[in-house]
C-alpha cells in the first residue's frame, strides 16, 4: 500500500481542539488561534434556512441557478461581472480551492506567509507548493519579481508550476496588497501563463470600504479564478458554502469542464437548503449589508485595541486594514526575549502565551515561515462574547471596548504580552 499524503492536521483546527479540551478540563483559556467568527446567525438567514429544510434533492453539481445568479450579481457590483454559467458553488470555499487545484493540475505558487491549507492542499492534489515571499506589509500576494524568478527556475528544473494562489485581503497578516502589486502580479501571471486563484473570502471585511482590496480579476480577467463565501463576512462557517468565479474565454470554459466533474466525484452538489439561504445573502438586501457593516466595525475596534498591546511591547506590526487577524513580529525585541525567557522564535512565543497565560495563538511556522521566525498570528474574532446576547450587544455597541467582557479579554491579552516582554 503506498504511503499517505504527507499532510498534518490543519494548525488552526488542531489548536482549536486543544484549547477546547483545556476549557473542558476547567482551565481558563482565550482562543485566538482560529479564524472562527464568534457572531450569531442573522435572523433573516436563519428563517430562510428553516423554510428550505424540505429541499432534500441533490440538485445541479455546480449549484442552483438561483445561487449562481446571485453570486454573479454580487461580483458584478464589484466590477467583475460574470455569466452565471461560469459560477461553481461548493460546500465551502476550502473544498472549492482543493477541487480547483485538482482541475488546474501542476505545481502551485503560494505566498509566504499564507493560510495553513494552501500548501497542504497542493500536496494532497499530488503537486508541490512553490513558496515565494510577500513584500513587507503586503500580505497575501507573492512578490511579483521573486515569483517570476521562482517559476523560471522551477521550470528549468523540470517542474510544472501552473497556478499561483493569492489572498486579498490576507490571512494571516490582516494586510492588503497594493493595487500596484496586484497589477504586477497579473502581468507576471500573463507572461508566465499562470492561473491566478484569488481567495477573496475576506473581501467584505476591509475597514475602509472606500478603498477596497483590488482583485487581480480586474487586470487579468482571462486567467483569474475568484473564490469567496459567507464564512467570514456573515459568520456562517458551519453552513459550509462557497462560490468560485471562473475566468472568461477559453481557459474558463476548459476549467469549468474539468472542475464540475471533480466536484461531482467529491461532493455531488452543495447542500440545497444552505444554497437557498446563501442565494438570498448574495443579493445583499439591506439587513445583510447592515450586519456586515456592524461586523466590520466590531472587528476593527477590537483588532486595533489588541494590536496596541503588541506594539506597546515592542513588536513590529504592519497597519491592519482588514479582517480580524494580527501578525506581530518580535524581531525588534527577540534578544530581550531570549535573555529573559529563552524565547527565540514564534513557536516559543506561542508556547509562552498559551502555557503560561492561556492565550492560544499560532506561530509563524504554521503559515510557511522558517522555524526561527519570531512572529505569531493572532485572531481576535472570538473575543465578542460567550453568549448570543453578548455577541449581539457587541455588534450594536457604539464602543465595543466599553463592554465588560470585551474589555476583560483585551486586557487579558495585554497582560500576557506585557509579561512576555517585561
Amino acid at each position: 500500500m503506498p504511503p499517505s499524503a504527507p499532510v498534518t492536521m490543519s494548525a488552526t483546527l488542531a489548536a482549536d481542539e486543544a484549547l477546547a479540551r483545556r476549557r473542558a478540563a476547567g482551565e481558563r483559556v482565550l482562543s485566538m488561534a482560529s479564524g472562527e467568527i464568534g457572531l450569531p446567525v442573522l435572523p433573516a438567514l436563519r428563517e430562510r434556512l428553516e423554510a428550505a429544510a424540505g429541499e432534500n434533492a441533490y440538485g445541479p453539481v455546480p449549484g442552483s441557478p438561483a445561487l449562481r445568479e446571485a453570486a454573479a450579481g454580487y461580483w458584478a457590483r464589484r466590477g467583475i461581472g460574470v455569466d452565471p454559467g461560469r459560477v461553481v458553488a461548493g460546500p465551502g470555499s476550502k473544498p472549492l480551492l482543493f477541487a480547483l487545484l485538482l482541475a488546474i493540475g501542476g505545481d502551485v505558487v503560494v505566498p509566504v506567509p499564507s493560510w495553513v491549507s494552501y500548501a497542504a492542499q497542493a500536496r494532497l492534489a499530488g503537486a508541490r507548493p512553490l513558496p515565494v515571499p510577500i513584500l513587507p506589509g503586503e500580505g497575501g500576494v507573492p512578490d511579483p519579481d521573486r515569483l517570476r524568478e521562482a517559476v523560471v527556475a522551477a521550470r528549468a528544473e523540470g517542474r510544472d508550476p501552473r497556478a499561483v494562489v493569492v489572498t486579498v485581503p490576507d490571512n494571516p497578516t490582516g494586510t492588503i496588497a497594493s493595487p500596484a502589486t496586484v497589477r504586477r502580479l497579473a502581468a507576471v501571471a500573463r507572461e508566465l501563463d499562470l492561473v491566478i486563484v484569488s481567495d477573496e473570502i475576506y473581501g467584505d471585511l476591509v475597514y475602509d470600504p472606500s478603498t477596497p482590496a483590488e482583485t487581480p480579476a480586474l487586470h487579468a480577467p482571462e486567467r483569474t479564478v475568484v473564490t469567496t463565501g459567507l464564512t467570514k463576512n456573515l459568520a456562517l462557517g458551519g453552513w459550509r458554502t462557497g462560490v468560485a468565479r471562473l475566468p472568461d474565454g477559453e481557459l474558463g470554459r476548459d476549467l469549468h469542464a474539468r472542475l464540475v466533474p471533480v466536484a461531482s466525484q467529491i461532493w455531488s452538489s452543495p447542500p440545497a437548503p444552505v444554497q437557498t439561504a446563501a442565494a438570498y445573502a448574495f443579493t445583499e438586501p439591506p439587513e445583510v449589508t447592515a450586519r456586515i457593516v456592524a461586523s466590520r466595525r466590531l472587528h476593527e475596534s477590537v483588532a486595533r485595541a489588541v494590536a496596541g498591546h503588541f506594539t506597546a511591547a515592542g513588536a513590529h506590526l504592519a497597519p491592519v486594514r482588514a479582517t480580524c487577524y494580527l501578525y506581530p513580529d518580535f524581531t525588534p525585541v527577540v534578544d530581550r526575549l531570549a535573555r529573559t525567557h529563552g524565547i527565540r522564535d514564534g513557536d516559543d512565543v506561542a508556547r509562552f502565551l498559551g502555557e503560561r497565560h492561556g492565550v492560544g495563538v499560532l506561530p509563524a511556522s504554521a503559515f510557511g515561515e522558517r522555524a526561527e521566525t519570531p512572529r505569531i498570528r493572532v485572531a481576535t474574532s472570538r473575543l465578542y462574547g460567550e453568549t448570543e446576547e453578548q455577541r449581539l450587544a457587541a455588534l450594536a455597541a457604539p464602543d465595543p471596548l466599553a463592554l465588560p467582557w470585551i474589555r476583560e479579554s483585551v486586557a487579558w491579552v495585554g497582560e500576557a504580552v506585557a509579561a512576555l516582554t517585561a
